[in-house]
């Protein structure tokens, strides 16, 4: 079987924003590469992991993928024009695994790293979360994913039961079971992503405090609840998350853009009460506090 494949150049800054546009348009996988010219970043700032302020990026779509069509779609998405593009077709190959040759060592905040299965850590005392995503989303590196585990770090969830809904890769979920918590209940919808969460929580031996679950499953009362989607299901969930939330549990939200915190925070208000958004790369994130009775 062929492959679509398309190359073009952006700044570093905007690559969450274009992996986010690809994915929803059915990029089966995505890489990142040094742009002709561009000039290295000696000292990204916390919790960065660029190499370059201008990158080549490179996606992999299915063989009958419109590529004219495509390009119109990248453009309105990322609402400027795509520098350097190139379409072309590619013979079969595992590409939807080919960028994890590039991914890095990520430190998150605090003692809290993610580190690659095959890769040392920097700081062997430190908190590390071993991880190999296989084909499922959560690697660190999205702003999203990024967000939420700074909130991990800065708020470790010492003795918590924990929801990670959403849970991806299960990387949230094993962060908060190496950063002290009890109990973590991972929920996604997809099986890959179960069987993902399962293998990286057996990989950093916390599987014996982890429960997988589809999204049908009951959900227990939690002290905190992490919930990295999309901002329109973040909003569906709301009365199932709230009534998953003891008094006073903390609430996690993350995979909405600037333009969405309001709509999304209405959902969820008056039973929670919510701190300033924190941002990142365009993305958001909303930290809230279950209403005491």
């Amino acid at each position: 079987m062929a492959w679509c494949q398309v190359a073009f150049e952006l700044e570093a800054e905007r690559t969450g924003l274009a992996e986010a546009a690809l994915e929803s348009l059915g990029a089966v996988s995505v890489t990142w590469g040094e742009a002709e010219g561009s000039a290295a970043v000696l000292e990204p700032a916390p919790g960065e992991t660029r190499l370059w302020d201008r990158v080549q990026v490179t996606a992999l779509f299915e063989s009958d993928t419109d590529a004219k069509a495509l390009f119109a779609s990248l453009t309105e998405a990322l609402g400027e024009p795509l520098h350097g593009w190139q379409a072309s077709t590619l013979a079969d190959q595992a590409w939807e695994r080919a960028w994890l040759e590039h991914f890095r060592p990520l430190h998150c905040g605090g003692d809290l790293w993610v580190v690659p299965s095959d890769q040392t850590p920097p700081d062997p005392a430190a908190v590390n979360v071993r991880l190999d995503p296989g084909l499922a989303f959560g690697t660190g590196t999205h702003p999203t994913t990024a967000l939420c585990l700074q909130a991990l770090a800065a708020e470790p969830p010492v003795g918590e039961t924990v929801i990670d809904y959403g849970c991806g890769s299960g990387l949230l979920a094993i962060a908060a079971l190496k950063l002290g918590a009890e109990q973590v209940i991972a929920i996604d919808n997809d099986p890959q992503a179960l069987l993902a969460t399962e293998d990286n929580a057996r990989r950093n031996e916390v599987d014996a405090r982890l429960i997988v679950a589809g999204p049908e499953a009951p959900l227990p009362q939690a002290d905190r609840v992490l919930a990295n989607i999309l901002a329109g299901i973040l909003q569906s969930l709301a009365p199932r998350l709230i009534g998953a939330m003891t008094a006073n549990a903390r609430l996690t939200l993350a995979g909405l853009l600037s333009d969405q915190v309001e709509a999304v925070q209405r959902a969820y208000e008056p039973a929670v009460i919510f701190s300033a958004p924190v941002e990142q790369d365009g993305w958001v994130r909303l930290d809230g506090r279950h209403r005491s009775l």
